[in-house]
């Protein structure tokens, strides 16, 4: 749903979890101020464990970035909502989709997709091998 004051904006969803607000500072940017890519791949793999981290109950690593778009460019000062939904749970891995809204400073209230991706996690032992995801 689009906002006619500024046409990217977007509802936030409603059928995910909110799993990590942060703002992005000015030691996170590159030379033409824009947030690293880097920097915002690794929030998103913050993010994207919160939900599989309840589902394994234990020691997990992630072992596949399926899918990451980057769909507009992160600001300095931006205030960043990573939201995240399980979309596969398998034998040892949990598989989870998360989406990144920006509520630009200038813009309060209103938000743009920034970044969507799509990663996956497999619950490990103490050794560091693949162990069964626990039933719900």
């Amino acid at each position: 749903m689009s906002d006619a004051s500024h046409p990217n904006t977007v509802s936030l969803p409603t059928d995910q979890e909110l799993v990590l607000k942060v703002i992005p500072m000015p030691a996170d940017c590159n030379a033409s101020g824009d947030i690293f890519g880097g920097w915002v791949m690794a929030q998103v793999d913050l993010a994207g464990a919160v939900l599989p981290a309840r589902r394994v109950r234990g020691r997990m690593v992630t072992v596949a970035v399926n899918e990451f778009i980057f769909k507009q460019a992160v600001k300095v000062g931006d205030i960043l909502s990573f939201f995240s939904r399980i979309v596969r749970v398998g034998r040892t891995s949990v598989t989870v989709k998360v989406e990144v809204f920006a509520e630009r400073f200038q813009l309060q209230g209103q938000y743009i997709k920034v970044t969507e991706a799509n990663l996956t996690y497999v619950a490990v032992d103490d050794q560091g091998k693949p162990r069964p995801v626990p039933a719900e």
